[in-house]
């Protein structure tokens, strides 16, 4: 090690490899004390572990994605609501109200399953984008002549107010988010106490086998990073949830061609990674990358089709009550009294 070159502690190694340089602590380490300069290094190093960190998100790439709206949920999106559905079994105490959070993408049939199982709940649903607000609009709301149009379980449209609602449904969605844990705060923002947020998304194995491809190839990533389901739960709980419960399974789906696999990518997403490719691509580099997937992701196993994996996190995790925060003079609102006072735990789960 050169003379004025400082190492981060071994603890970190192998998940990040920085170095810090003499010259890059404030004025040049001298004065500080042994405590400031853990503290420094400890700064110093969650900034480039923010970094390296998924999600690797373009924010604008991502906007204009959200703006956009599919005339149909992507089949993946409506299974894995389906598998979500079957969640709700474990959960004892039906909601009064939920709230659908961006159902378009999330699995518009899914919506019928969710109505079915909770028919007298309030329904609110939420889409971001005004494309996918008409959307859900002309897909899911009832019409005058319904019954459930005036019998319970009506559907309202729009953000949910602000602890209105006792389940939020988000399925496939915050794997999209440029900013995941501003999600997640909006999510527990809008669930009263002891409401629970189920939610699902992709996890950081999904498509290694394309990414093996573009890695061979010399070409950039095919796709943005996916969050470790152990992250999505610090972040729930850094948010204000508690207990949060986040397992995760493997899909594989094959396909009879590159043609039907690149419809079925296009279909689920679109590449937001930062570093992906700055411009238009021609017809050679498509013909090119349809013979790499034919070569390569052909599987024995799978009959001779083109196998791709899917991980699939799940995540479920409720609203305590407000915790009050002792001091000398403490101030606490009324509803986070009324909600001390109602106290316990989430009394829905078995």
């Amino acid at each position: 090690m050169r003379r004025g070159e400082k190492t981060w502690p071994k603890l970190y190694a192998g998940t990040v490899r920085p170095t810090c340089f003499f010259g890059l602590w404030p004025n040049g380490g001298m004065g500080m004390s042994s405590a400031a300069r853990k503290t420094f290094l400890l700064s110093a190093l969650l900034v480039r572990m923010s970094d390296l960190l998924p999600p690797t998100i373009d924010p604008v790439a991502a906007a204009r994605w959200h703006q956009a709206a599919p005339p149909l949920s992507p089949w993946l999106h409506e299974e894995i609501a389906r598998r979500m559905d079957e969640r709700l079994e474990w959960i004892v105490q039906a909601p009064k109200n939920w709230c659908h959070w961006e159902p378009v993408r999330g699995g518009l049939q899914a919506h019928g399953l969710l109505a079915a199982r909770y028919p007298q709940a309030g329904v609110q649903v939420h889409e971001g984008a005004p494309r996918r607000m008409a959307v859900a609009q002309e897909q899911l709301g009832q019409r005058w002549w319904q019954p459930a149009r005036w019998l319970g379980g009506a559907v309202q449209f729009g953000p949910p107010a602000s602890g209105s609602v006792d389940m939020l449904w988000a399925n496939m969605a915050l794997h999209t988010a440029a900013d995941p844990q501003q999600l997640i705060r909006e999510w527990h923002q809008a669930l009263a106490v002891d409401g629970y947020v189920m939610f699902s998304c992709l996890g950081p194995d999904t498509l290694r086998e394309l990414h093996a491809v573009y890695a061979e190839l010399g070409w950039p990533v095919p796709g943005h990073a996916f969050t470790d389901m152990h992250d999505w739960g610090d972040m729930l709980v850094q948010a204000g949830f508690a207990e949060p419960v986040m397992d995760m399974e493997h899909i594989t789906l094959t396909f009879a061609t590159p043609q039907r696999l690149l419809q079925e990518l296009r279909e689920l997403g679109c590449n937001l990674h930062p570093q992906r490719f700055a411009g238009l691509r021609g017809r050679q580099w498509r013909r090119q990358l349809e013979d790499a997937l034919q070569q390569r992701l052909a599987s024995a196993a799978h009959g001779g089709q083109l196998a791709l994996t899917f991980e699939i996190v799940y995540g479920h995790a409720y609203k305590p009550a407000p915790r009050l925060k002792v001091s000398e003079s403490s101030a606490v609102s009324l509803e986070d009294m009324r909600s001390m006072l109602r106290g316990g735990r989430n009394p829905g789960l078995r």
